[in-house]
Formats: structure tokens, C-alpha cells, sequence
């Protein structure tokens, strides 16, 4: 229900700090905030590059406030739309969405409280705000000053080189024109430099003022395995360290998606399938699920997670390689939104590179998207084979330069590496003297000196390198073999029943000009990290049934409003609340993510609680 409100109303809070203190209940601006809320607020337009969890809402939220009028916040997901719609009207603001969910007389109620001037904020899709009768509304608006700004979340859907292109975000280039006057503020959480080149050349915010901030998520811990039975190693994770808490895990296959979904339930996990070939009811009830219950695990295809504003999603794991470092950064960037400790842990095998490769090499797309493409690719290769830092290598990617950082398995339990450019250059050499016409598997027969049907009816005991890798086991040879592969020292030939051949890059190797090195796997179970939880680590001998009293209440009260529990309160503010037991309104005001509205409609219940586990 959206009340009536004057259409000259003045904005009712005096500076940026006023309304995030009151209205959203935080004391300070991080980062760069400040300076793009005032910039905006006083009719700047505006490129923000932040991270996932780095507050980007409050950017053009707060302008909002603070601007006469309406601002229009164009965003490409309905369910998106509809928690941030929620999460702004507990907290006072008077916000609304326009979209395809609503029924025509809801749309039309929407469209009343817009022409009358009672909406701060309206979150629209794209296609939507490009229609005609939607510009004649913005017009009006404009026209009676009463239109405060654009924002479009989520500008790396106008890049065309992306995985999250939406066309329909070229026609938003229309707003500097029809609306000159109007500041604009462009958002994205990942987005490498051609990238951002793009969204401003097509959005034309060449001018705009950009805002970088910095790409670290500190609290995400990264982990990047081999595969050695992917799906065990999956379980083994989640049970030793996520337990009943929420995550994501994300598939390459629709298939996979299934089977796996599938697979966790019988392991005794609350795990669902999503993906783009269910039906739209089925996705609709799995993500409303996932973020209105805890401890549920998603497994998913990219089709799912943009824009998924769930704070308390303690892991993202990958069981197949993603596309490029910027996809994989996008993805594990759905972990620990709510600055709380998580990780993103993947899986992978040279496998996946070669069928990354293939499924480029075979699109329909032109060389040059083919060429970016398999540069992507490439950077990351580098990342999960690398044995330094992981973060170092991802924030590489976008520009910026860190120290190790203590929070990711090569930091925390550095690699052992093996000089393996000897058995590099024998695997290369038996790939040529047995006419690049095999497989790794008789490869490896032909170098172990097996006397295999196979290798005797090519006559391959007769060559100069049968027998000449014994000193090797047939899983170091594999690994040998996979490591080429990835690194493109040498290509599989599909029409060739996955046949290896070498490539240009395998001469300096060959000759003695290069070195190959490769990390030794440790074993599973043997550096097993330290489990650092996330919504019970409650510090300073709190007991944790507080805690866990206050998200059974807010459970009833999110159930009962029918919203995701976060839209209430989140996990982190639950715990500081544990933790500082307040004992008057005024105390429980000194909570970060406790606004006055919230003060006003929840304080007294929670001190209750409080109280009861005193």
C-alpha cells in the first residue's frame, strides 16, 4: 500500500549522513559512498565500479532521498525489484516497482502514486521504461520537476562481450537526450576495463565522474581443487564446513544441475535445481525459496544469480569451470554479501579448458568475440593453476595491485611444486614419435613401457620413448598430460577421438628454452581449514542462543510479512546485537542497520528477547 504523500514535499532529510543514519540505520559511509551520494545528490552524473556487498544501493538510494521527486532505478530482474522494493518500505521509504508481476490494477496503482508525486523510488525493467506510455509519464515528471535521477543497476548487461548482455540495455542511451538535465548514475560489481569502456561509450557517459572501488571481498576465502571425484569432494566440503547454512553451487549442463541437485537430496542436503529449461513457475518457486529459507543450497547454471540480493549466503561453489575470471568474480561475489566470513571453492580439470575451448572454437560468434573469449579463458587457467596468492591474481585482472592475502588455500597452506619439465618434454616427444594420432591413455601406456594389445599392434615397443616415463605412476602422468593441455603446450583433436597433437607453444619447451613446473596435490583431509562460521561466531563468550532467538523471531516476522528474512534484519546486525545485549530503544538505536523506522516498529520486541535470555 503506498500512502499518499504532497506533491510538494520537500526531501525530508538535511545531508547524505542524516538520512543513512536514520533511514538505514548505519553511523558512517564507507569507501567512496559519500563522495557519489553528494555527488549525484547535486546533479553529477556517475560510473561506479563496486563490489559485490560494497554498498551500492546506498549510492543512488540515498540521492534519491535527498533530490526532489522520483528517481527511477532501472533494474533487469523481477525478483531483484521486488526485495529491495521490500527492504525500503520497512525501512520507511516510499518505493514501488513497476513490472511484468504485477496484475493490471496494481500496475495502474503504481502508476497513480508516480504521477502524483508520492514515490521516492521506482524500480522499472529496461523494457518497461522504453515503452511510450512509460516516456509520457517520465515527461510529465521532468516537466513538473519532479524527476530526481536514473539509475541503472547492473550496466554491464549493455556489454556485448558479456554473459549477462541484455539488449534491450542499448536503448537506455536514449535518457541523456530526452532528459538532459537529469543526473544519471551507471552500477556494476564486475566489470574489467574494456569492459567499463563499454558501458560508457553505449550508455554515453564518456563524461561521467567514475568511482573504483576496490575489488577485494577480504572476508570470501578462495579454494581451488583438482577434480578427483568432484561430487565427494563437494559433499566433503559442505559438511565439514557448511553445514545447514545456505550456498550456491554452480554446474556448466542443465543436466548437471539435475543430477546433482538430485544427488545432495539423497546425501540428506535441502538442495533444488534452477536452471533456464524448468518452467518459469518452478524457478519462481526455487528462488523464492532460496531466499526465504536458510540453510537451502541452489544448485544452478548461470541462469540463476544476478542480482540475487540474499546477504547470508555463506559459500558459492563451481563444480565446472566458468567462463572468464570476470563471470567466476561475479559468481563467488554472491557469497558473504553480508560481510561475514565465506568461501568459493571450486573444482576443476583440464577437461573443462579443453571443453571451454571447444564450445568457443565452435560458436557461431565472430573472431573477435572468439578471440576475447579465449584470452579470458586463458587469464583464468592462470588463476587456478597458479601457486601464489589467488587473490592476488583476481584483483590483478581488474587493475589492482595487493598483498598475499592470508585467506586462500595457496596462502594458507602454500603448495609443494615439482620440477616436471623432464616428463614435459618425454610426454611432448611421445605425443610426435607416435604421430599425434593417440590419446593420453596409450600415450602414458606407450611411456610406462606397458606391453598393452595396443601398443603392440602399433608397433610402439619399438619407438625411442616406449618405456622412457617408468620412474612416473599413471595419476603424475595424467596430471603431466593434463597440465599440457591446460597450459596449450598441446590441443585435442575432437574429430580424432580426442587425439593429442602439439602446438607452436611446445617448442621452447622442447628445445630447453622453458621450464615446466607443476604443484603437488595435497591429500584430501590433510589441510582441512580451520571452519570459521559465519553467523554463530559470536566473539567474547556470548552464548549463542541470543543469537539464535533473535533469528527465530525474525524468521516469524519475515513470515508474516511474507519477505526474506534479511529484509527485516540481516545476520550481521543480529549478531552485533548478541553481542552488545542493548538494554533501552536508545542503546538498540547504536546498532549499525537499525534506521528509525525499524527502531519504531521492531526495538520493543527485540528488547523482549533480549530479556527472555537474560
Amino acid at each position: 500500500m503506498i500512502e499518499s504523500r504532497p506533491m510538494s514535499a520537500q526531501p525530508a532529510y538535511s545531508s547524505a549522513l542524516h538520512a543513512l543514519q536514520h533511514v538505514f540505520g548505519y553511523a558512517a559511509f564507507r569507501g567512496e559512498q559519500q563522495a557519489i551520494v553528494e555527488h549525484v545528490a547535486a546533479g553529477g552524473d556517475a560510473l561506479v565500479l563496486m563490489p559485490t556487498g560494497g554498498g551500492k544501493s546506498l549510492c543512488y538510494q540515498i540521492p534519491a532521498l535527498l533530490r526532489r521527486g522520483t528517481a527511477v532505478v532501472v533494474s533487469p530482474l523481477i525478483a531483484l525489484m521486488h526485495d529491495q522494493v521490500s527492504a525500503l518500505v520497512e525501512a520507511g521509504v516510499q518505493a514501488a516497482f513497476l513490472n511484468s508481476s504485477l496484475d493490471a490494477e496494481a500496475a495502474r496503482a503504481v502508476e497513480r502514486a508516480l504521477y502524483a508525486g508520492e514515490l521516492d523510488l521506482l524500480y522499472v525493467a529496461p523494457e518497461r521504461l522504453m515503452t511510450p506510455r512509460f516516456l509520457d509519464q517520465l515527461d510529465h515528471l521532468r516537466d513538473t520537476g519532479r524527476l530526481a535521477l536514473f539509475a541503472i543497476d547492473e550496466a554491464h548487461c549493455v556489454s556485448q562481450w558479456g554473459h549477462d548482455f541484455r539488449p534491450e540495455y542499448l536503448q537506455l542511451s536514449i535518457l541523456p537526450e530526452r532528459y538532459p538535465a537529469i543526473p544519471r548514475i551507471a552500477l556494476t560489481a564486475t566489470a574489467d576495463r574494456q569492459t567499463r569502456e563499454e558501458i560508457a561509450t553505449r550508455l554515453n557517459l564518456q563524461d561521467a565522474r567514475r568511482f573504483v572501488a576496490s575489488f577485494d571481498r577480504p572476508n570470501i576465502r578462495y579454494t581451488i581443487v583438482e577434480k578427483d571425484d568432484p561430487r565427494r569432494q563437494l559433499l566433503h566440503f559442505i559438511r565439514e564446513e557448511f553445514a545447514s547454512e545456505a550456498g550456491i553451487v554452480y554446474c556448466l549442463s542443465r543436466r548437471k544441475v539435475e543430477e546433482t541437485a538430485a544427488w545432495l537430496q539423497e546425501q540428506g542436503l535441502n538442495a533444488l535445481p534452477y536452471h533456464a529449461g524448468l518452467a518459469q513457475e518452478v524457478r519462481a518457486e526455487h528462488q523464492t525459496r532460496f531466499l526465504r529459507e536458510d540453510g537451502l543450497i541452489m544448485v544452478a547454471t548461470i541462469a540463476f544469480g544476478m542480482g540475487i540480493d540474499k546477504p547470508d549466503v555463506r559459500f558459492v561453489a563451481h563444480l565446472d569451470l566458468p567462463r572468464s575470471i570476470e563471470g567466476y568474480y561475479q559468481e563467488t561475489g554472491r557469497a558473504g554479501r553480508d560481510g561475514l566470513p565465506a568461501q568459493a571453492w571450486m573444482a576443476w580439470g583440464a577437461q573443462d579448458v579443453v571443453q571451454q575451448r571447444r564450445m568457443i572454437d565452435e560458436s557461431e560468434a565472430s573472431e573477435e568475440f572468439k578471440r576475447l573469449a579465449r584470452n579470458r579463458l586463458d587469464v583464468l587457467v592462470g588463476l587456478v593453476e597458479a601457486n601464489t596468492c589467488r587473490r592476488q591474481h583476481l584483483l590483478a585482472y581488474f587493475g589492482e595491485e595487493a598483498p598475499p592475502c592470508g585467506n586462500c588455500d595457496n596462502c594458507l597452506h602454500p603448495p609443494q611444486t615439482w620440477d616436471a619439465t623432464e616428463a614435459a618434454r618425454k610426454a611432448l616427444s611421445c605425443v610426435y614419435r607416435t604421430g599425434q594420432r593417440y590419446g593420453a591413455g596409450h600415450l602414458i601406456d606407450v611411456l610406462r613401457g606397458e606391453t598393452t594389445d595396443k601398443v603392440l599392434e602399433r608397433g610402439h615397443e619399438r619407438i625411442s620413448t616406449f618405456g622412457i616415463g617408468s620412474e612416473l605412476d599413471e595419476k603424475r602422468w595424467r596430471t603431466v598430460f593434463r597440465q599440457l593441455v591446460a597450459r596449450e603446450l598441446v590441443a585435442v583433436d575432437h574429430e580424432r577421438y580426442n587425439a593429442l597433437r602439439l602446438t607452436d607453444a611446445a617448442r621452447p619447451l622442447l628445445r630447453g628454452e622453458a621450464e615446466f613446473h607443476l604443484r603437488l596435490e595435497r591429500e584430501q583431509g590433510r589441510s582441512r581449514s580451520k571452519r570459521r562460521s559465519s553467523t554463530i561466531d559470536i566473539p567474547g563468550g556470548i552464548p549463542t542462543t541470543l543469537f539464535d532467538r533473535l533469528r527465530a523471531w525474525r524468521a516469524t516476522q519475515a513470515r508474516e510479512r511474507n519477505v526474506p528474512a534479511y529484509v527485516i534484519f540481516h545476520d550481521a546486525t543480529l549478531r552485533e546485537i548478541a553481542i552488545a545485549r542493548p538494554a533501552s530503544l536508545a542503546e538498540l538505536a547504536g546498532v549499525s542497520g537499525i534506521g528509525d523506522r525499524k527502531l519504531e516498529a521492531y526495538g520493543s520486541a527485540i528488547l523482549d528477547v533480549i530479556g527472555e535470555t537474560a
